[in-house]
């Protein structure tokens, strides 16, 4: 994939939807994601849950989150999700900011399209990050992940439609720029194009799927620049 498939993908899109752990920021870059997935596992024995050797030995506390949809204990997929909100709320005041990530926002916004984004993280979280870094005026809407519902996280395409209908725009109309594939998954369900954003080695590779594939969020910038010529 060229640069003159990001450049057709960019042409069409009016409305931008980012996910945020990656494309917006790093949000556990002080606050270490294997170290929150332990504290999600202590809580679930705590709640005498019995876990299995693969959460045992997960390192992403949102799958640890989404194993919880498995166990038919309502009460106790609140609890965790409450938690982990609380996690990436506190982690969210120490996030990295993803190198060019505020100048897609804003050049997104010069260019006349809207931002959005869409996350797995909670919303609190999202806002907590934007407000700090005075972006909360360039992004909405911002769609977290449904309240104690991991199920409906990507690749359920539902955050993705739920950002399609509050921007009231077309699933056409809409690209959406993530780092896994669960976010390109998402976006095609929802009838929205992706661009795989390859920020970790081996990446490139499995975004195969998606319409484009950068390695830098400086590519959109870039694109959105040549657009305006």
């Amino acid at each position: 994939m060229t640069a003159v498939d990001l450049a057709k993908v960019i042409d069409r899109a009016r409305v931008i939807l980012l996910d945020f752990d990656g494309p917006v920021c790093s949000i556990f870059a002080q606050r270490p994601a294997p170290t929150v997935a332990h504290e999600l596992r202590r809580l679930l024995v705590d709640q005498g849950v019995t876990l299995p050797p693969e959460i045992l030995a997960e390192r992403d506390p949102l799958a640890v989150l989404r194993f919880t949809a498995t166990l038919g204990r309502p009460a106790v997929v609140r609890v965790i999700d409450q938690a982990m909100t609380g996690e990436e709320v506190t982690a969210a005041r120490t996030a990295t900011p993803t190198p060019y990530g505020r100048e897609v926002i804003v050049a997104a916004q010069q260019t006349g399209r809207r931002v959005a984004v869409v996350s797995n993280n909670s919303a609190e979280s999202v806002h907590a990050y934007l407000s700090a870094r005075r972006l909360s005026g360039y992004v909405h809407p911002v769609i977290g992940r449904p309240e104690a519902a991991p199920k409906r996280m990507k690749p359920d395409p539902f955050p993705v439609l739920e950002a399609v209908r509050e921007l009231g725009a077309e699933p056409a109309d809409c690209v959406l720029v993530g780092d896994s594939e669960t976010d390109i998954q998402a976006a095609h369900a929802a009838g929205v194009a992706a661009i795989g954003y390859a920020n970790k080695p081996g990446k490139r590779e499995r975004f195969a799927a998606a319409e484009a594939v950068i390695d830098s969020m400086a590519e959109l910038v870039a694109a959105f620049a040549v657009d305006e010529l």
